[in-house]
């Protein structure tokens, strides 16, 4: 019975299934969206190449809003786990273009097609602690990607005045239906390319600390005005 679960997880109908039942379950959330024309400019207007970068934790919240660039062809490294089957089905019905790889496999290859990816289309997204954490660590793949397309990374964020948290390695949010939920996207951040060992830590945790600090923000700003 559990084989035959699995695998009907993973066809067509039950990952289409599973997206239309994602975005009605986000049409009851009141959601805002902060700061997202600043790195859409920079993409539509001065052809600029963008990262979006976010904690495996939060990105469910997403689904339904990034559906809106669909038209720009958006790339998104995802695991090739079987849950990784399900998000990637999810992702394509939203409009990206699943890369399949992850750090612990296919990594390298994956990483040189997202590479090639970003650079054509201009817009892709990397979860920075995933497939399994842990959880808020920076893994180094969002900087390769940066250095070697070009590109600006674009942290965003997600906070929900009433939510869920999964018993699982990386927390996993699902906000309570109703709930305030905002999408803050951060100020764009160039990293100078350098392959110095030291030098590229120091860019890793500068981005993992500052993505602490922003979602910690947004956490509090959301408290204060609930």
């Amino acid at each position: 019975m559990l084989v035959k679960i699995k695998q009907f997880i993973t066809t067509d109908f039950a990952q289409s299934l599973l997206y239309h039942l994602t975005r009605l379950y986000s049409k009851t959330f009141r959601f805002r969206v902060e700061n997202e024309n600043t790195w859409l400019k920079y993409y539509s207007e001065k052809n600029g190449t963008v990262l979006l970068c976010a904690y495996h934790q939060q990105f469910f919240s997403a689904i339904r809003h990034f559906k809106k660039y669909e038209g720009y062809h958006p790339g998104l490294m995802i695991s090739k786990s079987r849950d990784g089957e399900i998000i990637a089905g999810v992702a394509k019905l939203s409009g990206w273009h699943p890369i399949r790889g992850s750090s612990s496999k296919g990594g390298r290859e994956a990483l040189k097609l997202m590479t090639d990816h970003l650079k054509e289309y201009r817009l892709s997204a990397h979860i920075i602690d995933g497939p399994r954490g842990p959880a808020g660590i920076v893994k180094s793949g969002a900087i390769r990607l940066a250095y070697e397309a070009d590109a600006v990374i674009v942290p965003f964020y997600i906070a929900a005045d009433r939510a869920w948290y999964f018993n699982s390695w990386d927390r996993f949010l699902l906000p309570k239906p109703f709930a305030n939920v905002v999408l803050r996207f951060g100020d764009m951040i160039r990293l100078k390319a350098d392959e110095d060992r030291y030098e590229f830590e120091h860019q890793r945790k500068f981005l993992e600390d500052r993505m602490h600090r922003e979602l910690a923000a947004l956490k509090m700003s959301l408290n204060q005005n609930a």
